[in-house]
């Protein structure tokens, strides 16, 4: 039986600590939180492996506890800010940030689950995370603007109607680009306008409705 509290220490020390995530709040809140209570029983061994972990079939995953944990750490969340998750999943991102924030609005579309991560989120982070269903794309306007927007998997385009959601230097953080690598792009907002910089190379899955239209070739 898979002892889950040594795992979880040896993907923070292998995969987190190793790959430059140094603020303590992340570490410890991945040290704490019990990542296989967000997967499916049958791939609870998987949790804390370095991989994407499916949560569904047709499939949607949690991101790569590196990536996840790079991803946070570029979008520097403080403790006063209100975050908006974008394509929640299961709730363990979440879960997550609503340690590292003041409020977390967990966004998912599909009924199944937003269930899910009610439950979760109910458990591990009461009182700081709201679980919400709309479009992933469009974001979550009521309860906008937002000090950070993370998109929880990759999107193949620049996701112009979240970035609209931000505050005054808030900031959006995202992996962008097609497969295999793609490019986590930290976006802050000034004065209405909004500027990207390159935070690091990493591969993730596409979230649902952010994949880039076909192209007619002649």
């Amino acid at each position: 039986m898979t002892d889950f509290a040594v795992a979880r220490r040896m993907m923070v020390d292998c995969q987190v600590r190793t790959n430059d995530v140094t603020d303590p709040r992340i570490i410890g809140a991945m040290l704490e939180l019990p990542r296989e209570l967000f997967v499916r029983a049958e791939d609870k061994a998987f949790a804390y492996l370095d991989l994407d972990v499916p949560v569904s079939e047709p499939p949607r995953y949690l991101l790569k506890p590196m990536v996840l944990a790079r991803m946070v750490q570029a979008a520097q969340v403080r403790d006063a800010d209100c975050v908006l998750d974008v394509g929640c999943a299961t709730g363990y991102s979440s879960a997550l940030l609503a340690r590292l924030a003041s409020s977390v609005v967990a966004l998912e579309e599909d009924i199944a689950f937003a269930e899910l991560a009610k439950v979760n989120l109910a458990k591990l982070a009461p009182g700081k995370a709201t679980v919400v269903r709309g479009s992933l794309v469009q974001g979550w306007p009521p309860h906008s603007p937002y000090d950070v927007i993370f998109l929880n998997g990759a999107s193949e385009v620049v996701p112009h109607a979240l970035l609209a959601q931000l505050k005054n230097e808030g900031r959006l953080i995202a992996l962008i680009g097609r497969s295999p690598m793609r490019r986590a792009m930290l976006y802050r907002s000034v004065a209405g306008e909004v500027s990207g910089w390159p935070a690091f190379d990493a591969a993730a899955p596409v979230l649902p409705g952010f994949a880039a239209p076909a192209e007619f070739v002649f």
